[in-house]
């Protein structure tokens, strides 16, 4: 069978098992019992089945399990790869769909529903891909460890953070590959391909305001608690702190190709805000949050009945933070953000991780950017910062490299892409699913040469 029969052959099991997945049906919503990954947990071991490679299911709370498989090398001191995907995925409203999101039906070459993009195309893929190395029966100089993980989507506590902590003999990894990367940037000054090298931290934080009960039908000189929650969340919408422009951004400006006077306005601190609103809509919000900590109120809850004025709102905040950020940044934000409001506030963490990043003077930057030069030669490979939050700042903590990959076909508009993470209509193209079997391939046919 040649190269090209082997992706192909592996493709089409990448899409029916991509489409498997969705069907699964692994909603978190970020309760202790929601999730259900279980359901996927076992369907990928029953992939790797008779393969001959030793796998294992860690369940951390009922119905919450990951799968760990470990692939042996044949040298004791060559770096170990993982390839991690997590298999939850974000809750839906489904009136905003054009097909059924937990179809996972194949329609024009795309693959709809919750979860194609974000990110059980990679999973699904990964699976495929190490199942092949596996039955193949070619040992590699290192480890090749496959890691399909529970409750990313809620911060990883069920998931890779506790299982790292308590099984890091099994997913020990010198590389790590995950969600998400290789997003190519077509513009008339060249072409760009965006490689994940590093992600924002999180300060989600909790603001539970406080006033005094009294009757609906005089609140005149009341102390509404949802009043001021109100006026919280304002100021916290109108907060506009300092942007932070480093080496990651300056790379992205340049990738995007735009004219030089729109460029030297991204670039420059003062005028950065003017920039974004010459940027569309999607390209502005992913540019502003790459260059600043960002605060989304999110979550409300208060108030017990119409007619009872409330006495205390609380109110859950997305707060995610640059490199170099410490907690105590992200206090001094909330009380700048708040003024004199913030003694009427009790603020408590929710959950709090540093930015992380990873460097590219390694093997394994060196190998994968050669591999997308593969399918796209005259494309630069940059690195760049993730908005939200993945897994791999757990490897990260402990000493590994981590990188956000993939490939994605020229078809894919990147906005329109962009639009795909936890929104309406969820679909990834067969193409993009070939290109990235293909890299994984390729990834690990070189990364030991």
């Amino acid at each position: 069978m040649t190269d090209a029969q082997v992706v192909d052959r592996l493709t089409g099991e990448t899409v029916e098992l991509l489409q498997a997945l969705i069907r699964n049906q692994c909603v978190n919503d970020g309760t202790p019992e929601s999730g259900h990954e279980e359901r996927s947990a076992r369907l990928l071991r029953d992939e790797l089945e008779g393969s001959g490679v030793d796998q294992q299911l860690y369940e951390t709370l009922p119905g919450r399990s990951s799968l760990i498989a470990r692939w042996q090398g044949t040298d004791p001191d060559a770096p170990t790869l993982c390839l991690m995907g997590h298999t939850d995925v974000v809750p839906v409203s489904p009136e905003g769909w054009v097909h059924d999101p937990f179809g996972g039906e194949l329609i024009d070459g795309e693959v709809w529903g919750r979860g194609a993009v974000d990110m059980l195309n990679l999973t699904s893929s990964m699976t495929t891909v190490f199942r092949h190395l596996v039955t193949s029966g070619k040992r590699f100089p290192g480890d090749i460890v496959y890691f399909a993980v529970a409750d990313e989507e809620a911060g990883g506590r069920h998931g890779a953070e506790s299982l790292l902590a308590t099984e890091w003999d099994a997913l020990a990894a010198d590389y790590v590959l995950t969600e998400f990367g290789g997003i190519p940037l077509n513009t008339p000054r060249g072409s760009s391909i965006l490689v994940t090298t590093a992600e924002k931290g999180l300060g989600w934080r909790r603001l539970t305001v406080s006033g005094a009960p009294g009757h609906g039908s005089m609140p005149y000189g009341s102390d509404n608690a949802l009043v001021k929650a109100a006026e919280v969340v304002r100021r916290l919408n109108a907060y506009a702190p300092t942007p932070k422009l480093d080496e990651l951004w300056a790379a992205r400006v340049t990738a995007m190709g735009l004219p030089d006077d729109l460029t030297a306005k991204l670039l420059d601190p003062g005028r950065l805000r003017e920039a974004l609103a010459e940027l569309p809509p999607e390209l502005a919000a992913n540019a502003h949050s790459c260059s600043h900590p960002t605060f989304s109120p999110n979550v409300i809850h208060g108030g017990v009945k119409t007619n009872v004025i409330p006495d205390r709102v609380v109110i859950e905040v997305d707060i995610r933070t640059l490199p170099g950020e410490t907690p105590e940044d992200t206090n001094a934000h909330l009380a700048a953000a708040l003024g004199d409001l913030l003694t009427e506030v009790d603020v408590e963490i929710i959950q709090e991780h540093p930015a992380t990043a990873s460097p590219t003077d390694n093997r394994l930057w060196s190998t994968l950017a050669a591999a997308m030069n593969g399918a796209y030669p005259d494309a630069k490979v940059i690195p760049s910062i993730v908005t939200g939050g993945t897994d791999a700042r757990f490897f990260r903590e402990r000493g590994a490299i981590a990188y956000g990959a993939g490939l994605l076909s020229p078809s894919v508009d990147t906005l329109e892409f962009f639009r795909r993470f936890h929104g309406h209509n969820e679909r990834i193209d067969v193409d993009s699913l070939r290109l990235t079997v293909g890299l994984w391939l390729d990834v690990v046919a070189s990364l030991w040469d």
